[in-house]
């Protein structure tokens, strides 16, 4: 039989997600991962997991993670958590059970290719930093920085990786950089006030972006700061189907500035805000408040923005 509350549960979830396509119930498993990318940290042990093919693989361990000192790979098949065998349909309840108070152990059995048995690691786990922030330097003093989603470590990354970009070795030399690739490729967007000191990073003035709601808390305008990170050197940015929110923010910003050049495909055309309304028992609600607009007083809610010159997608373009 099932529970009242699992039919609560639903019910609520059905009522929330028939007001606009991003506006959700969260219970609170799932509220505690949304905090978890929010805050760009967790406690566990430092895994990023999918479902593959009927099976829990694990993408890749974050560096500097219990996961990534004790040997776990990528590609490695988890087959259980405290030796539950685990499943593709509860792909987040896997998750729950391998996050946990920090200096607790967990226990994982997870099969290798090339491997005959199931390798057993015991993992302590322990306070995880996601980088949502890559850079590379490339030939001719150029630099690339790929940022994956928008969270609240994501400005201070953005610092250190262009930073890393202009030290290129300890104690060497400041080497300016004479311009810049940002990928937004895949960005799904995230924290807006992180979204917007992106764009704020390559702007001296100006507006970023606009928003506007029923309510005047939903009404807001955000505006650029002086200093520009590049001084005025060249900056494409990349974009694609995948870049939604906060990546659309920042490339309408930056392109209405005339800062960027926007080169790809046409982005997702997600153009609303969501408020999250902390509910009773650890569950939240996620609920649409505003529609925001570029600097030009464009809605891209739909739409998406059009890169300056197109570029299809293909395999291994990363």
């Amino acid at each position: 039989m099932v529970p009242d509350a699992a039919f609560d549960t639903a019910a609520v979830k059905g009522i929330v997600a028939n007001l606009d396509p991003h506006s959700v119930f969260l219970d609170a498993a799932e509220y505690d991962q949304m905090r978890a990318a929010t805050t760009g940290s967790y406690t566990g042990v430092g895994i990023e997991v999918s479902a593959q093919d009927g099976r829990v693989v694990v993408v890749t361990p974050i560096e500097g993670s219990p996961a990534a000192h004790a040997g776990v790979h990528a590609g490695d098949v988890v087959l259980a958590v405290n030796d539950q065998l685990v499943t593709a349909d509860k792909l987040d309840e896997t998750i729950g059970r391998m996050r946990g108070v920090t200096g607790t152990q967990v226990r994982l059995a997870v099969g290798r290719k090339g491997e005959p048995e199931p390798l057993l690691f015991s993992l302590e786990r322990g306070e995880v930093h996601v980088h949502s922030v890559r850079a590379e330097p490339l030939p001719g003093s150029f630099g690339y920085v790929r940022i994956t989603q928008f969270n609240d470590s994501t400005p201070d990354d953005l610092v250190q990786a262009l930073s890393t970009l202009m030290h290129p070795a300890p104690k060497s030399a400041f080497r300016p950089l004479r311009g810049l690739v940002l990928d937004l490729r895949g960005n799904p967007g995230g924290v807006l006030e992180s979204a917007v000191s992106i764009a704020d990073a390559f702007l001296d003035s100006g507006v970023i972006v606009r928003a506007n709601g029923r309510t005047p808390e939903s009404r807001f305008e955000m505006s650029a700061t002086p200093g520009d990170a590049l001084d005025g050197q060249p900056l494409v940015v990349l974009v694609d189907g995948g870049s939604a929110s906060g990546s659309e923010i920042v490339a309408g910003a930056l392109r209405d500035h005339g800062r960027a050049t926007l080169l790809g495909e046409r982005t997702f055309g997600k153009g609303s805000v969501q408020t999250v309304i902390p509910l009773r028992d650890g569950q939240a609600l996620k609920l649409t408040t505003s529609l925001y607009f570029t600097p030009s007083g464009t809605s891209i809610h739909e739409r998406g923005i059009e890169p300056d010159d197109s570029i299809p997608a293909r395999p291994g373009w990363v």
